[in-house]
C-alpha cells in the first residue's frame, strides 16, 4: 500500500470505552506538547498495574487550525486506575462513527479527515459537531488511534491511524 492510499471510510457502532489521558490546548504547529506525553501515560498506567485496552490516541475537543485546539492524548483501558495530578479518566461515547484507516505518514492525515468529511456528506451523513465563532468546531467526539506501535515499526510513513468520528443521532 502506498503512503498515500487509505482504507475506505465506513460508519461502524462503537461501545463506551474508559481512557487515561492527559488533556491540553495546543497549535498543531506545536502539537508535540500534548503527543510527547503518551510516554508517561503508558509509564503511569504501567506503575499503576493497569494495562491498555488499545492502541493510543488523541481526541479532539475542539478544532482550529489557525489557533489552539482542546486535546487529549489518552490510552483506553478496561479498569482506570484513581486520576492522579494532571492525569484524568474519562470517557469514548458510544454511538455510531465514520471511520477511516490512514496508511502513512500522520502529517498527511489531514487528506484522510478531508476525505472522511467528504464521504460522510456523500452520504447525507451529519457530524455530531458544532461550528463556534472563527470556525472553531467542537466536537462530541473525534479521536484518532495510532495502530502502529513504534517500537516495531520506527518509520513513521508505514503507521496506520484510524480516524473515528462521532456522526450526530
Amino acid at each position: 500500500m502506498s503512503e498515500t492510499a487509505h482504507h475506505h471510510p465506513t460508519a461502524v457502532e462503537r461501545p463506551e470505552q474508559t481512557y487515561v489521558a492527559v488533556r491540553r490546548s495546543v497549535r498543531m504547529d506545536g502539537f508535540a506538547v500534548i503527543a510527547d506525553r503518551l510516554p508517561e501515560i503508558f509509564a503511569w498506567l504501567a506503575s499503576h498495574g493497569a494495562v491498555p485496552a488499545g492502541p493510543p490516541f488523541f481526541r479532539f475537543h475542539t478544532v482550529d487550525m489557525d489557533g489552539e485546539s482542546d486535546v487529549e492524548a489518552g490510552v483506553p483501558v478496561d479498569s482506570a486506575p484513581a486520576p492522579e495530578g494532571d492525569i484524568a479518566v474519562g470517557t469514548l461515547p458510544a454511538g455510531r462513527y465514520g471511520t477511516l484507516t490512514h496508511h502513512g505518514h500522520p502529517d498527511k492525515l489531514f487528506d484522510a479527515i478531508t476525505r472522511l468529511r467528504a464521504w460522510a456528506a456523500e452520504q447525507g451523513l451529519e457530524w455530531e459537531m458544532t461550528a463556534g465563532p472563527g470556525g472553531v468546531e467542537h466536537w462530541g467526539c473525534r479521536v484518532e488511534s495510532y495502530l502502529t506501535d513504534p517500537r516495531v515499526e520506527p518509520d513513521m510513513d508505514r503507521w496506520e491511524t484510524e480516524l473515528a468520528f462521532r456522526l450526530a443521532d
